[in-house]
């Protein structure tokens, strides 16, 4: 069941959206301020937000304001309920970070497409940040392949060599030392690789083979 999160200073208001919404199949949680709505949306994470604008205190442009670039609230549509129709007010509503406004007294089936409307764009919004994340990630796993596998190759190669040297009976402290060497090198340069991919605040994906991604560890980093 989808929530919604309703904040309006009038309670007849409330009601009457919370009656409807209901009929339509939604779960719906309300707030009668600014500071208890945007207190509601960082705790209850509602699917949607219906915002009346007109409120003492925090108008709801100011809520939008804050809800749009809060992490834990910024990718839940808002949908301003307005009986102010001049243009500059709908910009104004619209430059704050809402998705869509609806002009009272609004129309019952109007109201049910149009949250409809961004409850489809919010979840198709929601799998495109996940295939993003995905490729994000099989991009990282495919670099740090490519980048540590020669310097673990060289370690283990290393590391063969000294069991080979310290098994004579007059084995070389330089060769041992050289071995040493290589291996202290290859870990610094894996430890480098790591701290590269760690830094990353926002990777750049380049295609490497055979369909695969891979990251550049020399974009920007943070």
């Amino acid at each position: 069941m989808k929530k919604i999160l309703v904040i309006d200073d009038y309670p007849d208001n409330v009601f009457l959206l919370q009656d409807r919404l209901e009929h339509e199949g939604f779960e719906v949680i309300k707030a009668y301020d600014g500071n208890m709505g945007i207190q509601k949306a960082v705790e209850e994470k509602p699917d949607l937000i219906l915002l009346d604008i007109m409120m003492p205190d925090v108008s709801g442009y100011d809520v939008c304001k804050v809800l749009s670039t809060k992490v834990e609230t910024k990718l839940i549509p808002i949908i301003l309920l307005t009986a102010l129709t001049e243009a500059d007010n709908i910009k104004q509503g619209l430059n704050s970070g809402a998705f869509d406004y609806i002009k009272k007294p609004f129309n019952k089936i109007e109201l049910i497409a149009r949250i409809n409307s961004a409850l489809r764009f919010s979840e198709t919004n929601k799998l495109l940040l996940e295939i993003e994340k995905i490729r994000t990630y099989a991009a990282t796993v495919v670099t740090a392949n490519h980048e540590i596998k020669q310097p673990l190759t060289l370690i283990n190669l290393s590391t063969a060599a000294i069991r080979r040297e310290l098994s004579k009976d007059n084995y070389s402290k330089e060769v041992v030392a050289k071995r040493i060497e290589f291996i202290e090198n290859a870990a610094r340069e894996i430890v480098s690789v790591l701290e590269k991919l760690g830094s990353i605040k926002k990777p750049v994906i380049t295609p490497y083979v055979n369909d695969l991604n891979i990251i550049d560890l020399n974009s920007n980093l943070d």
